[in-house]
């Protein structure tokens, strides 16, 4: 029987978190709480968990600069949480390498869903042979065991959401996915899903992967549909 998960809650807000820690404890995952960014650090090196949800408007530190320390060693999944609803805070929570958003007043079952999404899909890309599965593309190498790519030999850093959509479309390349498709396929939530996230992520992976993003090789666009990989 694998372990329960650990989920990291990086909240100033008590009462919220203390809902959210409850409510994770009762559906099978192990919570630990931190109340500002510096023991969300602290508790991040001790824990090492599985997920992380994160409060954009801590005491000590801003949200978004706590994700990129956090991203800077580590690819756990961050889900940011804010009481500003502006697709500014969004793109910018996305940029610094956080997996998805919600924004408060959230509904903590579908908080639970997404949450519950994200492990089946990784469990699932993780199992699915018992030896690396390597994707090559010219100068593109896509690891799903490793959860790794890498572009001409070097390590490419990738959050989780960022690999999934890469894989997605590499692994059915020269396929077009719509904006909803895609949601559904990574996120995994399209009745709640922004589609403007898919298009975050996809200028994400550009800038990082493609040796021109404004000119990309790999992720295309195709205009009035959505996105595809190109293998040509």
């Amino acid at each position: 029987m694998s372990r329960p998960k650990k989920i990291l809650i990086i909240e100033d807000e008590k009462d919220i978190s203390r809902i959210l820690a409850d409510y994770l404890i009762k559906n099978n995952y192990e919570a630990a709480v931190a109340g500002n960014g510096q023991d969300g650090l602290t508790i991040l090196d001790m824990l090492e968990p599985d997920y992380i949800i994160l409060d954009i408007m801590l005491p000590d530190m801003d949200g978004v600069d706590l994700c990129r320390k956090i991203r800077e060693k580590n690819n756990v999944p961050i889900m940011i949480l804010s009481a500003r609803g502006s697709d500014t805070d969004k793109v910018l929570g996305f940029g610094f390498g956080a997996d998805d958003y919600m924004t408060k007043p959230f509904s903590i079952t579908e908080l639970l869903a997404r949450i519950n999404a994200y492990f089946r899909r990784y469990e699932s890309v993780s199992t699915v042979h018992q030896d690396p599965d390597i994707l090559r593309f010219g100068h593109l190498e896509i690891n799903k065991k490793a959860y790794i790519a890498a572009v001409n030999g070097a390590e490419v850093s990738l959050s989780a959401k960022e690999f999934e959509l890469l894989y997605h479309l590499a692994s059915h390349k020269n396929q077009v996915f719509s904006k909803s498709q895609l949601l559904d396929a990574v996120w995994g939530y399209d009745n709640y899903g922004d589609e403007n996230t898919v298009t975050v992520y996809i200028r994400r992976l550009r800038e990082k992967l493609e040796a021109d993003p404004s000119n990309p090789v790999y992720l295309k666009t195709v205009w009035g549909v959505g996105y595809k990989f190109s293998a040509d």
